[in-house]
C-alpha cells in the first residue's frame, strides 16, 4: 500500500483564512484529459522568479507559488488516497487564481506570526522530520513519498513544517486571550445539537498483516507483554495508522467493511481479535463503544470553548490581515484550459 505524508501535512490549505475550499469542492476523481488531446501543462511556461503577488513589502514568486499549488493538490488527491502524479495537476488548474488569493493570504499570516516574534522550535521540527521517516523502510521509499505528496524535496517539506509550526504557535496563543463562560457553552450546545448527535461509535486500534499466522504471531507477542502501539509501527501495513501506534480513534457504524464493522461493534472489548478483509488480517483492539445518542455537554464543552476561542482568534486574524496591502496576479498564474480536456461538471471552488 502507498504511504502518504498525511499525517504530518499541515492542514496549511485552512491556515489561510478564508482561503479556497479546495478539498470539499473538487471531483472525487479528477477527470482524465481526452487520449488525443494535448496534455494541458500544470503551470504556465515561464520564469519560476516572476512576481505573482506582494503581501505588504514582501514579494510572491511564481516558484514559490507553484510549490504551494503541487503541496495544496497533493494534499486533496492523498485524502481520497490516491497519490499525486504530474497528469492529475491539469484537472485542477482552473483554481490555480482562487489558490493564489489563498497563498497570499498565508503568507499574511505568517508575516503576523513572525512579526509577533513567533518562531519554530528546531528540536520539535527535527523530531517531527524523524517521525515522518520513521514509517517508511528506507530512504528511497520516503523520498517516494513526498514526491507522490506533493513535495518536490526535502527542503520544501521541511520548510512546511516550519511554516505550519510557526502558524499553529501564533494562533494557539491568539485562542488562550479568549475566555467563554459556562452560559455561553451551555448556549452554543444547545443551538447546534446535531453537531453533537453521534452514531454509534467504536474506538478502535488494529495492526495490519498480510497473513494469518502473522496476526495469530502478533497476538502471542501481545499476550507476552509486548506494546500494541510497538508492534503496530514494526509491523503494519496500514500507513493510516502504523505512525499511530495502530489507533483509528472512534469510527461510526458502517464506516468499515464489513467484516472489520461487525467485529469492532460486536467483538469483545479489550480483547484482541483477528480478523480477515479484503486488505488482509487485522489484530484488532475495541478500546471503547458508545451507543448512538447526544453527547453530553460535560464531554463537549471544551471541545467548544475551543471552537469559540478559534473562532475569535480566526476573526482576529482576518482583522489583522485587512490591513496589510494584498496584491495579487491572477493572470500570471492562470492555465487558459483546453476545451478538448475539460469537465463541465467540475464544481467551481467556493469564493474566497
Amino acid at each position: 500500500m502507498r504511504k502518504f505524508l498525511l499525517t504530518l501535512a499541515l492542514g496549511m490549505g485552512t491556515l489561510a483564512v478564508g482561503g479556497a475550499a479546495l478539498a470539499q469542492t473538487t471531483p472525487a476523481q479528477p477527470a482524465p484529459a481526452t487520449p488525443a488531446a494535448p496534455a494541458t501543462p500544470a503551470a504556465p511556461a515561464a520564469d519560476p522568479s516572476t512576481p505573482v503577488a506582494t503581501v505588504g513589502s514582501e514579494t510572491l514568486t511564481l516558484g514559490q507559488f507553484d510549490e504551494y499549488f503541487r503541496q495544496l493538490v497533493g494534499r486533496t488527491v492523498n485524502a481520497q488516497g490516491v497519490p499525486l502524479t504530474d497528469d492529475v495537476l491539469p484537472s485542477f488548474n482552473q483554481y490555480r487564481p482562487q489558490i493564489l488569493t489563498q497563498f497570499a493570504r498565508q503568507q499574511a499570516v505568517l508575516q503576523l506570526a513572525r512579526t509577533a516574534g513567533f518562531k519554530p522550535d528546531q528540536a520539535q521540527l527535527d523530531k517531527d522530520l524523524a517521525e515522518a521517516k520513521s514509517g517508511f523502510t528506507d530512504d528511497a521509499e520516503f523520498q517516494d513519498a513526498l514526491k507522490s505528496s506533493g513535495f518536490g524535496s526535502l527542503d520544501t517539506f521541511s520548510a512546511s513544517l516550519s511554516d505550519g509550526a510557526v502558524y499553529s504557535a501564533y494562533l494557539d496563543s491568539l485562542k488562550g486571550k479568549f475566555k467563554f463562560g459556562d452560559a455561553v457553552v451551555a448556549s452554543f450546545y444547545q443551538s447546534n445539537k446535531a453537531a453533537f448527535t453521534h452514531a454509534a461509535q467504536s474506538c478502535a486500534k488494529h495492526i495490519l498483516v498480510p497473513t494469518q499466522a502473522e496476526a495469530q504471531d502478533i497476538v502471542k507477542k501481545l499476550s507476552s507483554g509486548a506494546a500494541f502501539a510497538d508492534l503496530a509501527k514494526a509491523q503494519s501495513k496500514d500507513p493510516g495508522s502504523a505512525a499511530q501506534g495502530g489507533d483509528l480513534g472512534c469510527l461510526n457504524a458502517g464506516e468499515t467493511v464489513a467484516a472489520f464493522d461487525k467485529a469492532a461493534f460486536t467483538g469483545p472489548v479489550t480483547t484482541p481479535q483477528i480478523v480477515q478483509t479484503e486488505f488482509g488480517w487485522h489484530v484488532l483492539v475495541v478500546n471503547s463503544r458508545t451507543a448512538a445518542g447526544m453527547t453530553p455537554l460535560t464531554e463537549v464543552a471544551p471541545k467548544i470553548r475551543d471552537q469559540l476561542a478559534g473562532d475569535a482568534a480566526q476573526k482576529y486574524v482576518n482583522s489583522q490581515i485587512a490591513k496589510i496591502k494584498i496584491a495579487t496576479m491572477p493572470e500570471v498564474v492562470t492555465v487558459k484550459a483546453d476545451p478538448a480536456s475539460a469537465d463541465p461538471a467540475t464544481p467551481t471552488p467556493a469564493a474566497p
